[in-house]
């Protein structure tokens, strides 16, 4: 896979910032950051970086976009020669209680963007996605907010959809035949370790790897850690 191309799947409300530091000490190349635009199903997104895909390539996910790359190799298998799943998940929204308060909660933090706009809102948002040492990084903490703040909360909007129809991946796991890997920062509390060592042990063959010292953004927090990971499984795999 040393030549194959990388396609870098953001998360919500993620553009290519989230990939740029990393992008810069990758051997590998990489494509163009797929915009989903107000696309409001995983299906949907999958569908734009798909279009937008050469035949054959490398999907890479962070967080919604972990879930895209799934949908991508559900729905194109014989184009991923690989996929690497990075701080994210593979359940449905829960039933019940936990589901609805995912949702409330989703739909509070819109709100919250519709009233105060899209900075205010990720101030707040930004407070379990990176570690709290890290808060305190003005470099760190303003990419992040300047990216959430490029979106609008349309695009919030459209994401939160998406996510919380979210398709259950459980099923197709143990069927996934392409060389796998699953990252995660030790410290993500949005997308916690065990959740990958979970997928770790239901898709065949996968490695796992952990990002120390990084919470939920680790291509942004620990960008040379996260590409010496991804280069050793693309050299190995």
């Amino acid at each position: 896979m040393t030549s194959t191309p990388l396609l870098l799947l953001p998360g919500l409300l993620c553009d290519d910032a989230v990939w740029a530091d990393m992008r810069d000490r990758l051997t590998a190349p990489t494509l163009p950051t797929p915009d989903y635009g107000m696309a409001d199903s995983i299906g949907a997104m999958a569908d734009v970086a798909l279009q937008g895909a050469p035949e054959r390539f490398i999907a890479v996910g962070h967080s919604m976009g972990g879930r895209v790359a799934l949908e991508i190799q559900r729905r194109a298998p014989q184009r991923v020669a690989g996929l690497a799943l990075l701080d994210t998940g593979f359940r449905g929204r829960a039933a019940g209680e936990p589901g609805e308060r995912e949702r409330d909660n989703r739909h509070a933090l819109l709100a919250r963007a519709r009233q105060e706009g899209m900075r205010a809102m990720g101030a707040t948002w930004l407070q379990g996605m990176v570690p709290p040492e890290r808060l305190d990084d003005e470099a760190l903490v303003g990419a992040i907010l300047a990216m959430i703040e490029r979106k609008d909360p349309d695009t919030f909007a459209a994401q939160i959809d998406a996510l919380l129809a979210r398709p259950d991946a459980t099923g197709q796991l143990a069927g996934i035949a392409c060389p796998t890997l699953l990252l995660c920062g030790r410290q993500d509390a949005w997308s916690p370790l065990e959740r990958h060592e979970e997928m770790a042990g239901l898709i065949p063959g996968s490695r796992l790897e952990i990002i120390e010292e990084a919470g939920h953004m680790s291509p942004m927090e620990r960008p040379a850690a996260v590409a010496r990971a991804l280069d050793d499984w693309r050299n190995h795999a």
